[in-house]
């Protein structure tokens, strides 16, 4: 799953993103990856490892509505079920 939020833009700031990306990794378990930063600029790279696709799952939504609620707006999913 992957979803990328962006932002309003404002005046002349660059515009601030997050992208949240939920994988499998390689020994069965779940891995939540957020990248964020300002377009054009370096961003931050956070990973968060789960035992269960759950456990897993729960903290992506988490994430996602938060983030939501400070004015973010989606701009692209893949693969996510609707709110």
């Amino acid at each position: 799953m992957r979803i990328f939020l962006q932002q309003p833009v404002n005046g002349t700031d660059p515009t601030g993103y997050l992208q949240l990306t939920l994988q499998p990794d390689l020994f069965g378990g779940w891995e939540l990856l957020r990248e964020s930063g300002q377009v054009g600029r370096h961003a931050k790279l956070h990973r968060q490892f789960f035992a269960e696709q759950a456990e897993a799952e729960a903290a992506f939504e988490k994430a996602r509505d938060t983030e939501l609620k400070r004015g973010y707006q989606i701009t692209y999913t893949s693969g996510v079920p609707p709110r």
